[in-house]
């Protein structure tokens, strides 16, 4: 019975023993792999590489031996210097994924705002053509929306029958007589011509009446001032009511242009600031005047309207064109960044930040106003920053794989760390007999 403890003993010892060595020999095994040459660089020259020793060719130093555990070291440093939801993305990576960086600068004291406008004709300077009396047209010319036509060209004739009575006591009161016109005189004629005007004749015509001295057949329907035409509701034959708008001519030498602008950025636009206004595709610029923002709000797009003034000599900006408006805006000195740079998470804003190279980190910072396609940033980045405003979404995308899979291993080590410490306090080595 001794004997054959002492050799289950014996036996016992032998298979700790061939453990223990295993071990050792697996050790050692792994410390060899681990310290093995990956590469062999240029000490002067890190990016030189070489697979095997040497001599530099550019300096003659002797190539030094780059181990694996050191490049292991550097990653798990690398690794364990990055903050929560950095990521690293290598340069050929950057360039597949379209990832554009810059720097970030101090924003200049005025900024380049582009709208688009639209020209409308100066509302002082359009004309109207009523009727004064009821009557009917008899006659109209080839004038058509659109037509230029010049000051007292005649556009149609019509006929009325008050003007008869009003004609011919214009006439009398302009008959000449012998010696001093007297002064009553004078304004009893003025009077006849201002009642002819309010019936819708023109200085021209009462002009010529007063030369001719004979009774109008027709009363002559002439343009008031050099312009174009923007409404016409004539025909020949045509009965009319007193009031009726026969023409709408509008004097093009200056203009109007409109644009939407949101209500945040309107006081940035202050009447006097001056403009340039381009027709796309033609390259025409013309200096324009910001003249007011007009307090009428459009509720579906919350915009209000920005409107300048412009000289239009040589017509070349017509009702209804649409123009490039460029001007600059005062803005407050500060950071200012590429309004693409920013990704809005729902609860805050972010900025990815190249905190080293390769290495991209999310950045919550606080916008202020917005100028064009830039925004401003009142906290969360400093002027040298290096920013993502390229492939910042795929930037994102992997980040937040990253945090996924660190958050994944840290829970499997907390479950690993937990079952062992329940082993430990549930085990109860058995007595020795």
């Amino acid at each position: 019975m001794r004997k054959a403890s002492y050799l289950l003993l014996l036996l016992a010892a032998m298979f700790l023993s061939y453990l223990l060595g295993q071990r050792h020999t697996s050790k050692q095994t792994n410390a060899a792999g681990a310290h093995r040459v990956l590469y062999w660089v240029d000490p002067m020259h890190p990016s030189y590489k070489s697979d095997k020793p040497g001599i530099a060719p550019d300096c003659g130093m002797q190539l030094e031996p780059v181990y694996a555990d050191d490049v292991e070291m550097t990653k798990v440093s690398s690794m364990a210097r990055m903050t929560a939801g950095a990521v690293n993305i290598d340069t050929e990576r950057q360039q597949s994924f379209g990832i554009k960086v810059v720097t970030v600068k101090k924003s200049s004291g005025m900024h380049s705002v582009r709208l688009l406008g639209r020209v409308e004709a100066d509302e002082t300077r359009v004309y109207r053509i009523n009727a004064g009396v009821d009557g009917y047209i008899r006659e109209t010319y080839q004038d058509t929306v659109g037509s230029k036509v010049k000051k007292d060209q005649r556009l149609a004739t019509f006929y009325g029958p008050e003007f008869l009575t009003v004609a011919g006591g214009y006439i009398s009161a302009t008959e000449r007589t012998p010696g001093a016109i007297s002064q009553t005189a004078v304004r009893g004629s003025q009077n006849w011509a201002d009642r002819l005007r309010n019936l819708g004749m023109s200085d021209f015509q009462i002009n010529e009446l007063a030369e001719t001295r004979k009774l109008p057949e027709v009363v002559y329907m002439v343009s008031p001032v050099d312009g174009f035409v923007l409404a016409r509701n004539v025909s020949a034959g045509l009965k009319f009511d007193r009031g009726t708008e026969f023409y709408r001519i509008a004097d093009l030498k200056r203009v109007w242009i409109v644009a939407d602008v949101y209500e945040n950025d309107a006081e940035s636009f202050n009447p006097g600031a001056v403009a340039q206004v381009t027709l796309p595709g033609q390259g025409k610029a013309f200096p324009a005047v910001v003249s007011d923002v007009l307090p009428q709000v459009d509720p579906a797009t919350r915009t209000l309207k920005l409107r300048l003034e412009a000289d239009n000599p040589e017509y070349a900006l017509r009702p209804e064109m649409f123009v490039d408006v460029a001007l600059k805006t005062k803005i407050a000195a500060g950071i200012s960044i590429p309004q693409e740079a920013v990704l809005d998470s729902g609860m805050q804003k972010i900025v990815y930040v190249e905190t080293r190279e390769s290495v991209f980190e999310p950045r919550p910072v606080k916008i202020g106003e917005v100028y064009g396609n830039q925004v401003s940033v009142s906290s969360g980045l400093t002027v040298g920053d290096r920013i993502v405003t390229s492939g910042n979404f795929l930037v994102d995308s992997e980040s937040r794989l990253r945090s996924t899979a660190v958050f994944s291993s840290s829970r499997q080590q907390d479950d690993q760390q937990h079952v062992a410490s329940s082993a430990i306090h549930t085990h109860h080595p058995q007595a020795l007999p």
